[in-house]
C-alpha cells in the first residue's frame, strides 16, 4: 500500500478500526496534528504555554471542552478521541495506559489542542529530493527531551523535546529552506549538528520513536517536536492529560499549502 496516496478520510478508518502505525508518510498534501487534551480548569494555562513556545507548539485548533471534532478536524465522521493510531493517558504525570482508542478515558471537561506536526513538511522534503530516512526505512521519526527548558506558563514548565532527520550535507540547507517555509508545523530546524549542545548524549537510544537511520556524510538535524507537551506534562503533573502517541498523529482534511508562505 502507498500510504502516501491514501486519503485522511480512509486513513482515519483504518486507524479507528485498529490499525496501529506511526503515520510519517501518510496522505501526502494534508496536514497532521499533535494532539493534547487537558481539562478545563488548565486551558487557558497551556494556551499561554503555547504562545510563548510556539516553536514546539504551534496551535492549528483549539475544541471546546468536550468537543471532539471542529475546526480542521471537523469531517462528519471526525473523532480526536478515535481517529489517531494511538492514544497515551497520563495520570498525575505518570504514563498509565497507551492505547487505539481513547473514549473510555476521555471527560466531557477535556480541552483538545491540535498542534502542527513536522511530518506535514516531510512530503515537500521528499518532492524535492531530499531524503527522509526514516520514512524509506519503515521506522518512527526520533525524538530526544533536551535540557533547553520551555518558558513557563502558570502551572505547566518542561523542557522542549526534538525530532531528529540524518541530511545529507549538501542538501541541508535545503532542508532548512524547505521546512522554513511551514511555521505552523514547526518550521525550520532548531539546531544543526551536534547533539551535545541539546543535552542528547546518545542518539542511538531515543526518549520516543526509533533510532535514526544515516549514511556517510549525513548531518543531524533537530526540528523541535509537538510532543514537548507529554515532556511538560510529565514534569507539572497535570491531573489528567491524553495525547497520542508520539509518531501517531491525526490526519486532518487541512492542506498543508494552506500553511505555506513564501
Amino acid at each position: 500500500m502507498d500510504t502516501r496516496t491514501v486519503t485522511p478520510a480512509a486513513a482515519r478508518r483504518r486507524f479507528r478500526d485498529g490499525l496501529v502505525t506511526p503515520t510519517s508518510g501518510w496522505s501526502a498534501g494534508y496536514t497532521q496534528a499533535n494532539l493534547i487534551a487537558l481539562p478545563r480548569e488548565l486551558a487557558f494555562d497551556f494556551l499561554l504555554f503555547a504562545q510563548r513556545n510556539p516553536k514546539p507548539c504551534p496551535v492549528l485548533e483549539v475544541l471546546e471542552p468536550g468537543q471532539v471534532r471542529g475546526g480542521i478536524f471537523a469531517a462528519d465522521d471526525a473523532d480526536v478521541r478515535t481517529d489517531a493510531p494511538a492514544y497515551r493517558v497520563f495520570r498525575g504525570g505518570e504514563l498509565v495506559d497507551e492505547i487505539a482508542d481513547a473514549r473510555a478515558a476521555w471527560r466531557d471537561d477535556l480541552v483538545a489542542f491540535l498542534l502542527g506536526c513536522s511530518f506535514s513538511f516531510e512530503h515537500p522534503l521528499v518532492d524535492n529530493g531530499v531524503p527522509v530516512r526514516h520514512i524509506t526505512a519503515g521506522r518512527n521519526v526520533p525524538m530526544y527531551t533536551t535540557t533547553i527548558a520551555c518558558r513557563p506558563a502558570g502551572r505547566l514548565s518542561g523542557n522542549l523535546v526534538v525530532s531528529l532527520r540524518m541530511i545529507p550535507a549538501a542538501q541541508v540547507a535545503d532542508a532548512v529552506r524547505i521546512s522554513s517555509r511551514y511555521p505552523a508545523v514547526h518550521g525550520a530546524p532548531v539546531h544543526i549538528g551536534d547533539p551535545a549542545a541539546l543535552g542528547i548524549s546518545d542518539l542511538q537510544n531515543p526518549d520516543f520513536g526509533d533510532p535514526p537511520v544515516s549514511e556517510d556524510g549525513d548531518v543531524p538535524v533537530f526540528w523541535a517536536c509537538g510532543v514537548t507537551p507529554q515532556a511538560m506534562v510529565m514534569q507539572s503533573r497535570p491531573e489528567l492529560a491524553i495525547t497520542h502517541a508520539p509518531g501517531h498523529m491525526l490526519i486532518t482534511d487541512q492542506q498543508d499549502r494552506s500553511y505555506q508562505v513564501p
